[in-house]
């Protein structure tokens, strides 16, 4: 049947380009976006995850400057602690040749010690990076228990977590502080003090607080010495004898805390080399939910055209058909 009122041909021809025209759209949109899924009416279930998992990956963007920063901390004080490694073991040289030297040679000695006694302060003054000082401290109550008379550990954010739950939290690298201090301000205690500024039992070396100072010429069982304020003149070659103790296991001390410095410096490494790694893949998974397939696209583009224009051109015929009606009344 014919009919002028009723153009079906025309209505299906319509109904195919509309929808060729709108899978073309899509294509488009594909192509100029480089994204498969570019919104949440795209798929909602890719796009929440893409849309998490990519501020996740800014969070561990920061994660990285925080350990960057960690590191130059970590550098910083790693540098001053083997300075100040090389100047005790200067001292401990001094103390050697004082031994059996007269009191004029033992004053030219000491006017030596005293100098490097100065610059074990400078240097660990000057272990700051970023307002952060770990060797020359002051453990107050804002930087540690006022109890205990410690310091608080330093703590560098080096991993951001997200459990299945989606819960987050944030991991640290923690440095002990406490045990890698040369100088500390607030501390009371032989024990609390710092590396090279605390008493040391004269035959352990240890910092023990019931050491109290040596006097020159009189050895006493509590007799006490610590590298940063020891003197050479009027002491007996026992006393200095004992001095070396104290600074050979200063030197131990020392050692530990770079030790203990170095372990953070490696780790803090690592974790840089794992988060970058770990930003990579998620942003490699992230691509593979909705990045678009610029290959599959542009052959779906190239097809849809040809639709397109086969469409346009079938419409045009449907819309023909009714004037062919009119040849009927001639």
């Amino acid at each position: 049947m014919t009919s002028i009122l009723t153009n079906a041909s025309a209505m299906t021809a319509l109904q195919s380009l509309q929808a060729t025209n709108k899978a073309l759209e899509t294509t488009q949109s594909r192509i100029s976006t480089g994204l498969r899924v570019a919104e949440a009416a795209d798929n909602a279930a890719y796009w929440s995850i893409a849309t998490t998992m990519k501020s996740d990956n800014k969070a561990l963007s920061s994660i990285q400057d925080s350990l960057g920063l960690g590191a130059s901390r970590i550098d910083t004080a790693y540098t001053a602690i083997n300075s100040v490694v090389g100047l005790v073991d200067d001292i401990k040289q001094k103390l050697v040749s004082a031994i059996g030297a007269s009191e004029s040679d033992k004053a030219k000695i000491q006017s030596e010690i005293t100098e490097l006694q100065k610059q074990l302060k400078f240097a660990a003054d000057a272990a700051t990076f970023s307002g952060a000082n770990w060797l020359s401290v002051d453990s107050s109550v804002a930087n540690g228990n006022p109890a205990d008379g410690e310091h608080a550990d330093a703590k560098i954010v080096a991993a951001f977590n997200r459990s299945s739950a989606g819960d987050v939290t944030l991991g640290t690298i923690d440095i002990n502080v406490q045990s890698i201090k040369l100088f500390d301000a607030a501390a009371t205690t032989a024990e609390n003090q710092g590396i090279v500024e605390g008493l040391r039992s004269s035959t352990t070396g240890l910092r023990d607080d019931s050491a109290t100072t040596a006097t020159a010429g009189t050895y006493n069982a509590t007799d006490g010495y610590s590298v940063y304020t020891l003197t050479v003149e009027g002491f007996l070659d026992t006393q200095i004898e004992q001095m070396l103790t104290v600074a050979d296991q200063t030197l131990a001390d020392l050692t530990d805390a770079a030790t203990v410095i170095g372990a953070a410096k490696t780790r803090i490494d690592m974790q840089q080399s794992f988060t970058a790694s770990l930003m990579d893949s998620i942003e490699r998974g992230v691509g593979q939910l909705v990045d678009a397939d610029m290959n599959e696209e542009s052959t779906r583009l190239q097809a849809l055209q040809v639709q397109q224009q086969l469409g346009i051109q079938a419409l045009s015929i449907a819309n023909s058909n009714a004037q062919n009606v009119l040849s009927l009344f001639k």
